[in-house]
Protein backbone atom coordinates (compact mmCIF):
# COMPACT_ATOMS: atom_id res chain seq x y z
CA UNK A 1 0.00 0.00 0.00
CA UNK A 2 1.05 3.84 -0.56
CA UNK A 3 1.80 5.96 2.15
CA UNK A 4 0.63 9.50 2.02
CA UNK A 5 0.96 12.11 5.31
CA UNK A 6 -2.02 12.65 7.79
CA UNK A 7 -1.64 16.09 9.19
CA UNK A 8 -4.39 16.77 11.84
CA UNK A 9 -4.12 20.30 12.25
CA UNK A 10 -6.88 21.09 14.89
CA UNK A 11 -9.26 24.66 15.28
CA UNK A 12 -7.09 27.44 13.36
CA UNK A 13 -7.97 30.52 12.26
CA UNK A 14 -10.10 30.71 8.70
CA UNK A 15 -6.69 32.49 6.87
CA UNK A 16 -5.10 29.77 8.48
CA UNK A 17 -6.94 27.06 7.03
CA UNK A 18 -7.03 28.05 3.87
CA UNK A 19 -3.36 29.21 3.86
CA UNK A 20 -2.32 25.63 4.83
CA UNK A 21 -3.66 23.80 1.94
CA UNK A 22 -2.40 26.04 -0.15
CA UNK A 23 1.16 25.34 1.15
CA UNK A 24 0.60 21.79 1.02
CA UNK A 25 -0.28 21.75 -2.71
CA UNK A 26 2.96 23.98 -2.97
CA UNK A 27 4.83 21.31 -1.24
CA UNK A 28 3.36 18.56 -2.64
CA UNK A 29 3.87 20.20 -5.98
CA UNK A 30 7.94 21.02 -4.94
CA UNK A 31 8.31 17.10 -4.21
CA UNK A 32 8.91 18.16 -0.71
CA UNK A 33 5.83 15.82 0.52
CA UNK A 34 3.63 13.13 -0.62
CA UNK A 35 0.29 13.66 -1.29
CA UNK A 36 -1.68 14.44 2.43
CA UNK A 37 -5.24 14.11 4.10
CA UNK A 38 -5.81 16.48 6.37
CA UNK A 39 -8.47 17.04 8.99
CA UNK A 40 -9.41 20.57 10.69
CA UNK A 41 -11.65 22.94 12.38
CA UNK A 42 -12.30 26.67 13.02
CA UNK A 43 -11.49 29.12 15.47
CA UNK A 44 -13.64 31.19 15.61
CA UNK A 45 -16.63 29.26 13.88
CA UNK A 46 -16.08 30.92 9.98
CA UNK A 47 -18.21 31.78 6.86
CA UNK A 48 -16.36 30.45 4.03
CA UNK A 49 -17.49 31.62 -0.14
CA UNK A 50 -16.49 30.25 -3.00
CA UNK A 51 -13.21 31.83 -4.97
CA UNK A 52 -16.24 32.99 -7.35
CA UNK A 53 -18.54 33.97 -5.12
CA UNK A 54 -20.02 38.01 -5.20
CA UNK A 55 -19.58 39.13 -1.18
CA UNK A 56 -21.65 42.05 -1.81
CA UNK A 57 -24.59 40.70 -3.66
CA UNK A 58 -25.19 37.10 -1.82
CA UNK A 59 -23.52 37.61 1.81
CA UNK A 60 -25.07 39.43 4.68
CA UNK A 61 -22.14 40.28 6.65
CA UNK A 62 -24.14 42.64 9.48
CA UNK A 63 -25.28 39.10 10.29
CA UNK A 64 -22.00 37.68 9.68
CA UNK A 65 -20.44 40.08 12.52
CA UNK A 66 -23.63 39.45 15.14
CA UNK A 67 -23.18 35.29 15.03
CA UNK A 68 -19.21 36.37 15.57
CA UNK A 69 -18.15 34.47 12.75
CA UNK A 70 -14.66 34.51 10.47
CA UNK A 71 -14.91 35.29 7.17
CA UNK A 72 -12.82 33.67 4.67
CA UNK A 73 -12.70 33.21 0.81
CA UNK A 74 -11.88 29.90 -0.74
CA UNK A 75 -9.30 28.69 -3.23
CA UNK A 76 -11.85 26.44 -4.56
CA UNK A 77 -15.08 27.12 -5.68
CA UNK A 78 -18.72 26.76 -4.97
CA UNK A 79 -21.11 27.92 -2.50
CA UNK A 80 -21.27 29.30 1.11
CA UNK A 81 -20.14 27.20 3.43
CA UNK A 82 -20.89 27.90 7.65
CA UNK A 83 -17.92 26.31 9.47
CA UNK A 84 -19.43 25.25 13.11
CA UNK A 85 -19.60 21.76 14.27
CA UNK A 86 -18.06 19.95 11.57
CA UNK A 87 -15.15 17.90 10.56
CA UNK A 88 -13.32 19.53 7.38
CA UNK A 89 -11.12 17.48 5.58
CA UNK A 90 -8.84 18.25 2.67
CA UNK A 91 -6.90 16.41 0.17
CA UNK A 92 -3.69 17.21 -1.57
CA UNK A 93 -2.25 15.11 -4.42
CA UNK A 94 -1.05 15.13 -8.19
CA UNK A 95 -3.01 15.29 -11.14
CA UNK A 96 -0.45 12.71 -12.49
CA UNK A 97 -1.20 10.21 -9.45
CA UNK A 98 -1.99 6.78 -10.79
CA UNK A 99 -5.04 6.95 -8.73
CA UNK A 100 -6.17 10.23 -10.37
CA UNK A 101 -8.45 10.29 -12.93
CA UNK A 102 -8.54 13.01 -15.91
CA UNK A 103 -11.61 14.20 -15.23
CA UNK A 104 -12.66 16.54 -12.85
CA UNK A 105 -15.68 14.65 -11.89
CA UNK A 106 -14.14 11.08 -11.57
CA UNK A 107 -11.31 11.88 -9.42
CA UNK A 108 -13.83 13.92 -6.59
CA UNK A 109 -15.33 9.77 -6.96
CA UNK A 110 -11.94 8.30 -6.44
CA UNK A 111 -10.92 11.27 -3.12
CA UNK A 112 -14.61 11.16 -2.07
CA UNK A 113 -14.60 7.00 -2.03
CA UNK A 114 -12.60 8.11 1.58
CA UNK A 115 -16.01 9.77 2.47
CA UNK A 116 -18.34 7.43 1.67
CA UNK A 117 -16.00 4.77 3.67
CA UNK A 118 -16.18 6.77 6.65
CA UNK A 119 -19.79 7.59 6.57
CA UNK A 120 -20.02 3.52 6.99
CA UNK A 121 -17.65 3.36 10.07
CA UNK A 122 -20.30 5.49 11.39
CA UNK A 123 -23.42 3.11 10.72
CA UNK A 124 -24.68 5.37 8.07
CA UNK A 125 -25.72 4.25 4.87
CA UNK A 126 -24.49 6.73 2.60
CA UNK A 127 -24.57 6.41 -1.16
CA UNK A 128 -23.38 9.18 -3.83
CA UNK A 129 -25.19 11.62 -5.49
CA UNK A 130 -25.45 11.20 -9.30
CA UNK A 131 -27.93 13.66 -10.96
CA UNK A 132 -29.60 12.10 -13.62
CA UNK A 133 -32.20 14.49 -15.37
CA UNK A 134 -31.23 16.74 -17.34
CA UNK A 135 -33.38 19.31 -14.87
CA UNK A 136 -30.85 17.97 -11.79
CA UNK A 137 -28.04 18.65 -13.88
CA UNK A 138 -29.05 22.09 -15.19
CA UNK A 139 -29.63 22.79 -11.50
CA UNK A 140 -25.59 22.39 -10.62
CA UNK A 141 -24.25 24.59 -13.65
CA UNK A 142 -26.94 27.34 -12.24
CA UNK A 143 -27.66 27.07 -8.28
CA UNK A 144 -30.71 29.07 -7.42
CA UNK A 145 -28.78 29.53 -3.73
CA UNK A 146 -25.83 30.98 -2.29
CA UNK A 147 -26.07 28.29 0.50
CA UNK A 148 -23.19 25.02 -0.35
CA UNK A 149 -25.94 22.47 1.37
CA UNK A 150 -29.22 23.52 -0.70
CA UNK A 151 -28.50 20.75 -2.98
CA UNK A 152 -25.80 18.03 -3.93
CA UNK A 153 -23.63 18.33 -6.82
CA UNK A 154 -22.02 15.42 -8.55
CA UNK A 155 -20.37 12.57 -6.19
CA UNK A 156 -21.11 14.05 -3.15
CA UNK A 157 -22.35 12.07 -0.34
CA UNK A 158 -26.23 11.50 0.25
CA UNK A 159 -28.64 9.81 2.74
CA UNK A 160 -32.22 9.21 2.26
CA UNK A 161 -31.34 11.81 -0.75
CA UNK A 162 -30.03 14.36 1.90
CA UNK A 163 -26.72 15.66 1.31
CA UNK A 164 -24.66 15.14 4.26
CA UNK A 165 -21.20 16.52 3.05
CA UNK A 166 -20.10 18.98 1.14
CA UNK A 167 -16.81 19.32 -1.00
CA UNK A 168 -15.24 21.57 -3.48
CA UNK A 169 -11.65 21.03 -5.48
CA UNK A 170 -9.55 23.15 -7.62
CA UNK A 171 -6.64 22.06 -9.58
CA UNK A 172 -3.67 24.68 -9.81
CA UNK A 173 -0.57 23.57 -11.65
CA UNK A 174 -0.77 19.96 -11.72
CA UNK A 175 -1.79 19.45 -7.98
CA UNK A 176 -5.47 18.66 -7.49
CA UNK A 177 -7.06 20.33 -3.65
CA UNK A 178 -10.45 18.46 -2.41
CA UNK A 179 -11.80 20.11 0.64
CA UNK A 180 -14.82 20.12 1.98
CA UNK A 181 -17.57 19.71 5.13
CA UNK A 182 -18.91 16.73 7.40
CA UNK A 183 -21.69 18.50 9.46
CA UNK A 184 -21.86 16.99 13.23
CA UNK A 185 -24.92 19.39 13.74
CA UNK A 186 -25.98 22.89 12.56
CA UNK A 187 -27.43 25.49 13.38
CA UNK A 188 -30.10 26.38 10.59
CA UNK A 189 -31.50 29.90 11.07
CA UNK A 190 -27.60 31.07 11.66
CA UNK A 191 -26.65 29.60 8.53
CA UNK A 192 -29.76 31.31 6.80
CA UNK A 193 -29.15 34.65 8.12
CA UNK A 194 -25.58 35.06 6.40
CA UNK A 195 -27.11 34.96 3.34
CA UNK A 196 -29.33 37.77 1.48
CA UNK A 197 -32.47 37.17 -0.19
CA UNK A 198 -35.02 39.17 -1.93
CA UNK A 199 -37.48 38.97 0.35
CA UNK A 200 -38.63 37.48 3.76
CA UNK A 201 -40.78 34.97 2.10
CA UNK A 202 -38.05 33.89 0.37
CA UNK A 203 -36.06 33.35 2.82
CA UNK A 204 -38.24 31.07 4.77
CA UNK A 205 -39.79 29.06 1.69
CA UNK A 206 -35.92 28.04 0.91
CA UNK A 207 -35.00 27.46 4.59
CA UNK A 208 -38.16 25.16 4.96
CA UNK A 209 -37.49 23.51 1.99
CA UNK A 210 -33.39 23.10 3.16
CA UNK A 211 -34.37 20.22 5.53
CA UNK A 212 -35.35 17.93 2.57
CA UNK A 213 -31.85 18.72 1.33
CA UNK A 214 -29.23 18.10 3.82
CA UNK A 215 -29.25 16.38 6.67
CA UNK A 216 -25.95 16.74 9.35
CA UNK A 217 -24.82 13.26 11.42
CA UNK A 218 -26.01 13.54 14.56
CA UNK A 219 -29.69 14.14 13.37
CA UNK A 220 -29.53 10.41 11.73
CA UNK A 221 -27.14 9.08 13.74
CA UNK A 222 -28.29 6.42 16.48
CA UNK A 223 -25.99 8.08 19.05
CA UNK A 224 -24.39 11.29 18.93
CA UNK A 225 -21.10 11.31 17.59
CA UNK A 226 -18.47 13.48 18.45
CA UNK A 227 -15.57 15.19 16.65
CA UNK A 228 -12.86 12.61 18.02
CA UNK A 229 -15.19 9.87 16.92
CA UNK A 230 -15.62 11.38 13.31
CA UNK A 231 -12.00 11.84 12.91
CA UNK A 232 -11.54 8.10 13.99
CA UNK A 233 -14.22 6.99 11.15
CA UNK A 234 -12.80 9.49 8.60
CA UNK A 235 -9.23 8.30 8.93
CA UNK A 236 -10.32 4.92 8.54
CA UNK A 237 -12.55 5.61 5.74
CA UNK A 238 -9.84 7.29 3.90
CA UNK A 239 -7.51 4.46 4.50
CA UNK A 240 -9.77 2.13 3.23
CA UNK A 241 -11.54 4.12 0.54
CA UNK A 242 -8.48 5.40 -1.18
CA UNK A 243 -6.12 1.82 -0.44
CA UNK A 244 -3.46 3.82 1.84
CA UNK A 245 -1.43 3.78 4.81
CA UNK A 246 -1.28 6.95 6.59
CA UNK A 247 1.64 8.64 8.16
CA UNK A 248 0.98 11.71 10.99
CA UNK A 249 2.70 14.49 10.17
CA UNK A 250 4.51 17.44 11.83
CA UNK A 251 5.10 21.03 10.31
CA UNK A 252 8.23 22.27 10.45
CA UNK A 253 9.07 25.77 12.13
CA UNK A 254 10.05 26.81 8.88
CA UNK A 255 7.15 25.63 6.91
CA UNK A 256 4.90 27.37 10.16
CA UNK A 257 6.39 30.27 9.00
CA UNK A 258 5.73 29.93 5.52
CA UNK A 259 1.67 29.26 6.33
CA UNK A 260 1.60 32.28 8.50
CA UNK A 261 3.33 34.37 5.65
CA UNK A 262 0.73 33.55 3.44
CA UNK A 263 -2.39 34.34 5.71
CA UNK A 264 -0.71 37.68 6.20
CA UNK A 265 -0.19 38.24 2.71
CA UNK A 266 -3.54 36.70 1.08
CA UNK A 267 -5.86 35.16 2.89
CA UNK A 268 -6.15 37.46 6.16
CA UNK A 269 -6.49 40.37 4.25
CA UNK A 270 -9.64 42.49 2.78
CA UNK A 271 -8.62 42.28 -0.62
CA UNK A 272 -8.60 38.84 -1.02
CA UNK A 273 -11.61 38.06 1.18
CA UNK A 274 -14.03 41.58 -0.49
CA UNK A 275 -12.70 41.17 -3.68
CA UNK A 276 -15.91 42.02 -6.06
Amino acid sequence: METWYYLDSGNRSPGYNMALDEKLMNWHRRGEIPPVVRFYGWDPPTLSVGYFQKVEKEINLEAVQNHGLGFVRRPTGGRGVLHDDELTYSVIVSESHPKMPESVTEAYRVISEGLLEGFRELGLHTEFSIPRTSEEKERLKNPRSAVCFDAPSWYELVVEGRKVAGSAQTRQNGVILQHGSIILSLDEDKLFDVFKYPSERVRQRMQKAFKNKAVPINAIAEREVTISEAKKAFYEGFKKGLHLNLEPFELTETQQREVEELVNRKYGTDAWNYKA
